[in-house]
C-alpha cells in the first residue's frame, strides 16, 4: 500500500465539503492511491474516476455503478466546497477562474463549470457553480527514464524536437513533466550537465504553481511561465531567460505552430505534447500537418493506457517515419 499516495488523497479532501469528504475518506484504500479525479455536480451522484473506471459513491464511502445508491451533491456541498478552495476569497482567484481552473497547494487542479459571464475583453468570471472536477496531481519521478535515450542529441548535448501523443489521461503531461526535470537536473550520457529548460505552462498542469512555487519537481534549471500563452511564452523566454529547450503541454493552434517556429530561429528546441493516437489524427488538423510536412520534429512518442497510464507503443524517427524503439 503506497501510503504517501493515499496521503495525497486525503489532503486534497481538506478542500471538500465535510458532508462530502466524510463519504470519500471512506472509500477502500486500494483505491485512494489512485483517485485520479473527483467530480462534484449539483444534484447528482458524487463521482471519482480511478483506475480507467468511473465509480458513483455512497453515504457509507463503497463504490458503486447504481445511482440510486449514490452520494448526492447538493449545493451547499458546492457552495462550501468553493469557498474551501478559494480559500473564502473568489476575488483573490478571479483571473483563475476566467481560466476555468483554480491551482491547489500541491498542484492539483479544480476545473469549474458554471455561469459563464463576458465582459468587454472576454470572459469575466464564472458565477452559479454547477460543477468542479478535482483533477488530484501524482507526480511519478523515472517514468521518463527508459526514454531519454531516444530523445537526446548526445554529440550536441541537447535533445531532438520531439512530440509526445496520445489519447485524453494516458499520461503525456506526467511523462513530459519527468523528461523536462531528467533533462533539467543534468543527464549521465552529458556528463551530468543539465540543460536551461523554459516551461510555457499555459494550463497550470507541468509544473503547478501555487504561491510562485512549482509543486512538481521539474529540475534545477527550469523557468516557468504560468498561465501564458505559448505563443506569448515563447516570446518572453526567447528575449530574457536564454532557454535551450522550450517545453509546451497541448499543442494545436496555428498560434502554437507559430511559437514553434519562432523557437526553432532562435536555435532553441522544443519539446510538446499534443492530443491523438496516430500520425493520421495530426495530419487531419491543418495546424499540426504544417509542422509534419516541414519535418519540424525528430522523434514521435506514442503513448497508451494498454499496460497502465503512460505505456509506450512506439517511437518514431521524424524524417523516414519509421519505429527505432528497442
Amino acid at each position: 500500500m503506497d501510503e504517501n499516495q493515499i496521503g495525497i488523497y486525503e489532503n486534497v479532501l481538506e478542500y471538500i465539503s465535510l458532508e462530502l469528504s466524510r463519504s470519500l475518506k471512506k472509500i477502500p484504500n486500494r483505491y485512494k492511491a489512485h483517485v485520479e479525479e473527483i467530480r462534484l455536480r449539483i444534484g447528482l451522484p458524487l463521482n471519482i474516476y480511478c483506475m480507467g473506471s468511473d465509480y458513483f459513491v455512497t453515504p457509507e464511502g463503497s463504490l458503486t455503478g447504481d445511482r440510486v445508491k449514490a452520494k448526492i451533491v447538493r449545493k451547499q456541498d458546492m457552495l462550501k466546497t468553493f469557498q474551501l478552495i478559494s480559500n473564502y476569497s473568489v476575488y483573490a482567484f478571479e483571473e483563475e477562474i476566467r481560466n476555468g481552473f483554480i491551482t491547489l497547494k500541491g498542484g492539483h487542479r479544480v476545473g469549474i463549470g458554471g455561469k459563464v459571464l463576458y465582459g468587454a475583453n472576454g470572459i469575466e468570471t464564472i458565477r452559479n457553480i454547477s460543477s468542479l472536477n478535482i483533477r488530484i496531481a501524482r507526480e511519478k519521478l523515472g517514468v521518463s527514464d527508459n526514454l531519454i535515450k531516444y530523445i537526446v542529441d548526445i554529440p550536441r548535448t541537447t535533445i531532438h524536437n520531439t512530440l509526445i501523443i496520445s489519447p485524453p489521461q494516458c499520461g503525456k503531461t506526467t511523462i513530459l513533466r519527468d523528461i523536462v526535470r531528467n533533462l533539467s537536473n543534468g543527464l549521465e550520457i552529458f556528463n551530468n550537465k543539465g540543460l536551461k529548460v523554459g516551461v510555457i505552462d499555459e494550463r497550470s498542469e507541468l509544473a503547478g504553481m501555487y504561491n510562485g512555487m512549482a509543486q512538481h519537481d521539474v529540475g534545477l534549471r527550469t523557468d516557468i511561465l504560468d498561465g501564458c500563452t505559448k505563443k506569448d511564452g515563447t516570446i518572453m523566454l526567447l528575449r530574457a531567460m536564454s532557454p535551450n529547450i522550450i517545453a509546451m503541454d497541448e499543442i494545436g493552434s496555428i498560434n502554437d505552430v507559430e511559437a514553434i517556429h519562432e523557437s526553432l530561429k532562435a536555435g532553441v528546441k522544443i519539446i510538446a505534447t499534443v492530443h491523438g493516437s496516430s500520425i493520421e489524427d495530426l495530419i487531419s488538423k491543418r495546424s499540426l500537418s504544417m509542422l509534419i510536412d516541414e519535418k519540424i520534429f525528430e522523434r514521435y512518442i506514442f503513448l497508451d493506457n494498454s499496460k497502465g497510464i503512460g505505456t509506450v507503443r512506439d517511437v518514431i524517427e521524424g524524417n523516414s517515419f519509421t519505429t527505432i524503439i528497442k
